[in-house]
């Protein structure tokens, strides 16, 4: 009897364990990509806004990729023999699209639209984390080898959308800062948050938890 109630509470604590993990979540799990980008690089020294390369992520759900030849808008002149870069001229030359691996995923039952999120406030680091602070530690992935150097910042769970959903004034932001890495929320946030509630007129918060909000 006594062992038994053990086994129990082991059985029930190890698949939750499990299931919070990097292994089921994917946070800061670095995948294999064709060319080792750095946001870091690209956001933080070069101050490039991020609708330049994701421009459908204030009119569709899904964020875009860019195409190659956004890429050599730039790379054309710059790094022009760079080794690192060799498949993006690759790919410009034969017109094969670079394949990236998914850096977030969510299940197939999930129904999620990146341009009602900015439309309301939500900032890219809410979700997305400090992309431009992503950088490559030299001594584990380095900087010609084919490691990401982005990595998924948040678990995506429906318990950790809920949070935001329950209480959207925890977390909206004005809407230009929406892709500014670098605001950070004042000290009166739920008081500025209570305000763009009103203003960007999210008006049913007990609605924002119903089922087809996310499953249709």
């Amino acid at each position: 009897m006594f062992g038994f109630v053990p086994l129990i509470a082991v059985l029930v604590w190890v698949p939750y364990m499990v299931m919070r993990s990097p292994l089921a979540t994917g946070v800061g799990v670095a995948r294999e990509q064709p060319v080792p980008f750095s946001h870091a690089r690209h956001v933080r020294s070069d101050e490039i806004d991020c609708r330049y390369c994701h421009t459908s992520v204030e009119t569709s759900s899904f964020a875009g990729m860019p195409p190659t030849q956004t890429c050599m808008h730039c790379h054309s002149q710059i790094g022009v023999q760079a080794s690192v870069l060799a498949p993006v001229r690759n790919s410009f030359q034969t017109g094969r699209p670079l394949v990236w691996k998914r850096v977030y995923t969510l299940p197939a039952y999930v129904h999620f639209t990146h341009s009602i999120h900015v439309y309301k406030g939500v900032g890219c680091v809410t979700c997305h984390g400090r992309v431009d602070l992503m950088v490559p530690l030299e001594q584990k992935f380095p900087l010609d080898s084919r490691i990401s150097v982005i990595w998924q910042a948040e678990p995506l769970t429906m318990e950790w959308c809920l949070t935001c959903h329950r209480h959207p004034e925890k977390f909206i932001r004005p809407r230009e800062y929406v892709f500014n890495m670098q605001w950070q929320p004042p000290s009166d946030q739920e008081t500025l948050g209570r305000r763009l509630v009103e203003q960007y007129q999210i008006k049913d918060v007990r609605g924002l938890t119903t089922c087809s909000i996310c499953h249709f």
